[in-house]
């Protein structure tokens, strides 16, 4: 019979940088999606209450915004991971 083998041990460092590269994507995808969705909502407003084009303007800053809190949500939540 042949010994079990031993669980390969996972370099903590290639580990880490994974996760960090993946919280880097995340933070990108997240801040487009959020600024993209803001966009839409604003050009959706402007053709159903009509103007200049502000609520399109209003709209992406809304979503800059709210893809500003996520991004510290998540970051703060990654950051937090790491403490432990």
């Amino acid at each position: 019979m042949s010994k079990p083998e031993k669980p390969k041990k996972t370099n903590k460092n290639t580990t880490s940088s994974m996760k960090y590269m993946g919280l880097v994507s995340a933070i990108g995808i997240d801040l487009a999606a959020c600024t993209l969705g803001g966009f839409y909502l604003g050009s959706w407003l402007d053709k159903f209450l009509g103007g200049p084009g502000l609520w399109i303007a209003f709209g992406v800053l809304l979503g800059l915004l709210i893809g500003g809190v996520s991004v510290f949500m998540i970051t703060k939540a990654v950051m937090g991971e790491s403490d432990e």
